[in-house]
C-alpha cells in the first residue's frame, strides 16, 4: 500500500488540512499525498500540518488561475505569486512562512519524483524583522497567574475557576506552549515530584518541573474541580462544562478573558506567560542550555533571543533609576 494510500485508510488519520476547495483534483491529491509525508514520516504536529497545507494550497490556486500547476511552476511564476501575496498586504513573516512550506514541498516533491527540478533553489529569502517577544514584568505575570479566584457560590463555576487557574499556572510556571497545556492527560503531572510530562513539537516529550504554586492549583483542580465537570469520563486533563477536552482556542480565550480583568490594555496570550517564563529564568540567572531544555526547543539559537529581551531590560532599569542616565 503506497503512503497516500495508508494516510487514507487509516480512521486515526483524520484530515484536518485547510487546502483551498477551488482546486483542481490533481493539485488535491498532490498536496495530500505532501501532507501525508509530513504527518506519517515526519509526524508534525496538526497545527503545522494545516500550516503547511494552506500555504501550498495558497500558491496552488495562484498557479491555477495562470494557467500553471505546482509541477509545472517555474522560479519567475514563485516570484510572481510573493510579490502577489506582498501587494496584498500579507506581513515579511508570513511570505517566508509560505516560501518556506513550498521549498519544503518541492524537495518533498522532486525526492518522490513528483516533479523533474525544485524551483525553489532560485529563489530568495524575504528578511524578517526579528522582533523581540512581549513579556510581563514579575509582577504582571504573578498578578495574571493568580487572577483566577475560586470565590464563586455555584460549584460548575467554581470548578471552572479552580481549572482556569491550574492553567495560568502551567503556562508562567512551567512555561508550557498552548498546545501542550491542551493535551495533558491526568497521568501527565507527578504532583509528588512536582513533574509534568508534556509531549512538545514533532512529539517530542520532555519533563518540566511544577512550581509549587502549580502543583497546589494542579491538586485542588483534580481533586474538587474536575470530578464536578467530567466525573470519571475521559483522561484529558483540562475539560469544558460538556465534559469535553478543552482545545488550544478554549486556552487562550482563558488567557485573555483573565488578562481583560488583570492586565487592563495589554495584549496577552498563552505564550506571552511562555516568554515571560523563559526570561524571568534567565533574569534570575539560570543557564540557557538549561532554559532551552525546559522549553523543549531544538536549536539555542531559538533561546537565545530572550537574552536580548533580558539586555533591553537591564539598559530599561538603568535609565530609569541612574542619577546620570
Amino acid at each position: 500500500m503506497t503512503l497516500a494510500a495508508l494516510g487514507r485508510y487509516r480512521p486515526s488519520l483524520e484530515r484536518t488540512v485547510t487546502i483551498p476547495d477551488d482546486l483542481p483534483p490533481s493539485e488535491r491529491a498532490l498536496i495530500d499525498d505532501f501532507v501525508d509525508h509530513l504527518r506519517l514520516e515526519r509526524r508534525l504536529s496538526r497545527h503545522t500540518l494545516d500550516a503547511y497545507g494552506h500555504d501550498v494550497g495558497i500558491c496552488a490556486r495562484f498557479l491555477t488561475r495562470d494557467a500553471s500547476s505546482l509541477a509545472q511552476a517555474d522560479a519567475a511564476l514563485l516570484r510572481r505569486f510573493l510579490a502577489q501575496q506582498h501587494t496584498l498586504g500579507y506581513a515579511r513573516a508570513t511570505l517566508a512562512r509560505r516560501l518556506g512550506a513550498i521549498r519544503t514541498f518541492y524537495r518533498w516533491a522532486l525526492a518522490d519524483g513528483r516533479v523533474d527540478r525544485d524551483p525553489t533553489l532560485l529563489l530568495g529569502r524575504p528578511k524578517v524583522v526579528n522582533r523581540l517577544p512581549t513579556v510581563l514584568r514579575v509582577p504582571e505575570a504573578i498578578a495574571l497567574a493568580e487572577a483566577a479566584v475560586p470565590d464563586v457560590a455555584d460549584p460548575i463555576e467554581r470548578a471552572v475557576v479552580l481549572r482556569d487557574r491550574a492553567i495560568l499556572e502551567l503556562l508562567y510556571g512551567s512555561g508550557l506552549r498552548v498546545a501542550e497545556v491542551a493535551g495533558l492527560q491526568i497521568g501527565s503531572v507527578d504532583l509528588t515530584r512536582g513533574r509534568v510530562l508534556v509531549r512538545g513539537k514533532g512529539s517530542k516529550e520532555r519533563e518540566v518541573p511544577m512550581s509549587d504554586h502549580a502543583i497546589d492549583a494542579v491538586d485542588v483542580w483534580l481533586r474538587i474541580g474536575r470530578p464536578r465537570l467530567a466525573g470519571e469520563q475521559g483522561r484529558a486533563m483540562f475539560v469544558n462544562r460538556r465534559h469535553l477536552r478543552l482545545g488550544t482556542r478554549d486556552v487562550r480565550r482563558v488567557v485573555e478573558r483573565y488578562a481583560r480583568g488583570s492586565l487592563q490594555g495589554r495584549r496577552v496570550t498563552p505564550h506571552t506567560l511562555r516568554h515571560s517564563f523563559a526570561t524571568h529564568l534567565l533574569e534570575g540567572g539560570a543557564d540557557i542550555r538549561a532554559v532551552q531544555e525546559l522549553l523543549g526547543h531544538a536549536s539555542v539559537a531559538t533561546t537565545q533571543r530572550y537574552t536580548h529581551v533580558s539586555r533591553s531590560r537591564l539598559f530599561e532599569a538603568y535609565e530609569r533609576s541612574h542619577p546620570r542616565a
